[in-house]
């Protein structure tokens, strides 16, 4: 597969978050009156790749919209501060892929997160300078497929592929018309892709950069 750049998802295909943000959310649930229960990690594996606003329906279907958007307003203001102070569970060899893929490829990140969570990802591991930029819905408002339009554009690029790995990932995607590789070691099961890897070290031979005439 040929390439100049790649973009990430983050959930599921660079780290695996789930216990910083399952124990922030437990912890704004138990200080909050008149909500009750915790959330887990499966909870969040079955809403991983969802809007915030999707994400507070599912667990928090019970409760008045208004309570329920104040409730996700507090859980990812919290997640943000723990997860820049704990970090989260990198996938084995990230770094060094990174480090090798930087070389060849300009890399970006477009994930359907709230604003700051990207920047708790780079603070809390360091990893930012590989990457030239990123975007998400709580930054501009728009669903993953138009942020990922939005970096393609914003930047140049000529021949972009999307690694991912849900659905959700793999529509968003087809709507901005980049490639799609599923990251098959994360937590979706999407329909189809145009590749597949097992782990992120598998990029690297998977692609090359086209030719310039």
């Amino acid at each position: 597969m040929k390439a100049d750049s790649i973009i990430f998802d983050l959930d599921g295909t660079l780290w695996d978050s789930r216990k910083a943000v399952a124990e922030s959310w437990t912890q704004v649930i138990r200080e909050t009156p008149g909500v009750q229960g915790e959330v887990t990690e499966d909870d969040l594996t079955k809403t991983m790749g969802l809007l915030i606003e999707e994400i507070g329906e599912i667990l928090f279907g019970d409760l008045e919209e208004e309570k329920r958007t104040a409730l996700m307003d507090a859980c990812v203001r919290h997640e943000n501060d723990r997860v820049a102070e704990t970090g989260g569970v990198l996938y084995p060899g990230l770094e060094e892929a990174l480090e090798e893929l930087s070389r060849r490829f300009r890399l970006f990140i477009v994930s359907n997160c709230q604003d700051g969570y990207i920047e708790a990802f780079f603070k809390a591991h360091g990893l930012e300078g590989f990457f030239e930029d990123y975007e998400n819905p709580g930054r501009t408002g728009l669903p993953k497929g138009d942020n990922i339009r939005l970096v393609v554009e914003r930047n140049g690029l000529k021949g972009p592929v999307y690694v991912g790995d849900t659905e959700g990932d793999r529509k968003a995607a087809r709507q901005a018309g980049v490639p799609f590789v599923w990251a098959a070691y994360g937590f979706g099961d999407p329909e189809e892709w145009d590749a597949k890897i097992g782990r992120i070290g598998e990029l690297s031979a998977m692609l090359e950069k086209p030719r310039s005439d």
